[in-house]
């Protein structure tokens, strides 16, 4: 595989509701995408960086520039027999994980399209669908909340996950319980409480949950532990995984018994792979996080979704939660699940009209053979 280029897309695509968690409130998603052209191929990835750093010290610009400055520059002359041979590429830069996971699922992407090999295939998948779940943000009211969790249970979700924070965590919580009974309810409060909070978090144990997502900051493994011996909700790590050396971490230090695997925080679908297998060997179960993606990330994640060790629903939701217009073919829910798909590399491409009418910026990058 010879890689010739790689264009960078700014895209900005209006959300069908705002959607707030403690990190803020976002009403339209501008992100990356990344397109990599090879001599066999083309392929796609999205980066998950939002126009604020906020959910991670990342940002769309941000992430556009060290793509053109750094990453991009890095791969002329270096001979890509396939995508394994980026990491190493690019692993003298720190960090920016959300860019190099789109440089290297457009790369991935192209490659396994010119082989003609599904990505789910390349990664060990198992399943041909998946069970979705839905994370619902924080509302204004109470009533408001309870009126979204009904529209999604009727579209068909199997999981729903609530966005707290302190203030909003108990009273919306025990109304949804008391409104809708035995569903499989989780609440992710995205690092936003402190271990001082371990008696008021432990409160929701009244009201069985799955699970408690991510209750302190990222960098906080023993509080994770502690916080884990004082309460009985399972809890579960998401800014807190970078790697699968973090994820082996948390396990020994007993700071999480579930994980959320999100493919772009980690740098990619193949170390989101080798996360899926540690938590695996370790009988600690995964799930697929959400990026509020479009088309691109979302038939990706299913790819990932679709492994043995997620066996819970993940954020894989149907394209009409977050988007009016797709920018692939949109992704529907049947029977609370999504489709795999199964066409080579992610197995899905940008519909040449959706793409041009959202794109905002673009850049092509010439990338010298090795």
């Amino acid at each position: 595989m010879r890689l010739q280029g790689i264009e960078i897309r700014t895209i900005r695509m209006p959300l069908v509701a705002p959607f707030r968690t403690s990190f803020g409130v976002e009403t339209v998603r501008e992100t990356l995408l990344v397109r990599a052209v090879t001599d066999a191929a083309e392929g796609w990835g999205e980066c998950g960086a939002s126009e604020e750093p906020l959910y991670s010290s990342e940002y769309t610009h941000g992430a556009a520039e060290v793509l053109r400055r750094h990453l991009v520059p890095a791969l002329s002359g270096v001979e890509l027999r396939d995508a394994h041979a980026l990491a190493p590429a690019l692993g003298r830069f720190k960090g920016h994980r959300l860019a190099k996971s789109a440089l290297e699922t457009a790369v991935l992407d192209a490659d396994l399209r010119g082989r003609g090999v599904p990505l789910s295939h390349a990664l060990g998948a198992t399943r041909s669908r998946v069970a979705c779940g839905v994370s619902v943000g924080i509302t204004d009211t109470i009533p408001a909340l309870l009126d979204a969790v009904a529209g999604y249970l009727d579209a068909g979700y199997v999981r729903i996950k609530l966005k707290i924070e302190p203030g909003w965590d108990l009273e919306p919580v025990r109304a949804v319980r008391e409104r809708f009974g035995d569903i499989d309810l989780q609440v992710d409060a995205n690092a936003s409480y402190r271990p001082a909070d371990a008696r008021h978090l432990a409160r929701l144990d009244a009201f069985d949950l799955t699970l408690l997502e991510q209750p302190l900051a990222a960098d906080d493994l023993l509080g994770h532990a502690r916080l884990a011996r004082a309460v009985e909700t399972p809890i579960c790590l998401d800014e807190s995984i970078l790697s699968a050396h973090h994820a082996a971490a948390a396990i020994e230090l007993g700071s999480c018994s579930i994980v959320n695997i999100k493919p772009g925080r980690v740098g990619g679908y193949l170390e989101a792979r080798r996360i899926h297998d540690v938590c695996s060997a370790h009988d600690v179960p995964v799930w697929c996080g959400g990026m509020l993606e479009t088309g691109i990330g979302r038939a990706a994640n299913l790819a990932l979704a679709a492994l043995p060790g997620c066996t819970m629903p993940g954020d894989t939701s149907a394209s009409d939660r977050y988007f009016s217009t797709d920018l692939t073919e949109p992704f529907r829910l049947e029977d609370g699940h999504l489709a795999v798909p199964t066409g080579p590399g992610i197995g899905v491409v940008p519909l040449p009209e959706v793409l041009e009418e959202v794109t905002v910026e673009r850049e092509w990058i010439p990338v010298a053979a090795a």
